[in-house]
């Protein structure tokens, strides 16, 4: 599966969750979910999209850094949202330590994922010359 695929289908899932997430909130009365839901859609749906798009559109090779974006750009998607919903929530009985260093790690993933994304687009060539 191309690299795009695999961000169009986890930013659909994230899309998913967020409106779910969001007419619970409506249903509920209850905006206690709103950072979370907000982090689903801008960085599962919006972030994970729009690096699709840019793998679509610009065709990078398939190498070791494109690899390496893809893989933190998922993980790190998938552990901050879960991270922070654990956190935030408390609906797991882990200890605070071990839910907040979750949190923390998977943030960071996410921002290496960010960094190596920079770094593609400024190496990628612009073809439309």
């Amino acid at each position: 599966m191309s690299h795009s695929k695999k961000l169009l289908i986890a930013s659909a899932i994230f899309g998913v969750i967020g409106v779910m997430m969001g007419a619970h909130m409506a249903g509920a009365g209850s905006y206690a979910l709103r950072p979370i839901h907000a982090h689903v859609l801008v960085v599962g749906w919006l972030s994970l999209f729009s690096w699709s798009m840019f793998y679509k559109v610009y065709k990078p090779t398939n190498g070791l850094l494109t690899k390496l974006h893809v893989w933190t750009a998922l993980i790190g998607a998938i552990g901050l949202n879960l991270g922070m919903y654990v956190f935030m929530l408390d609906v797991v009985p882990l200890p605070e330590v071990f839910s907040l260093i979750f949190y923390i790690v998977s943030g960071s993933v996410l921002a290496i994922s960010f960094i190596l994304f920079l770094i593609l687009t400024i190496i990628q060539p612009d073809y439309d010359k």
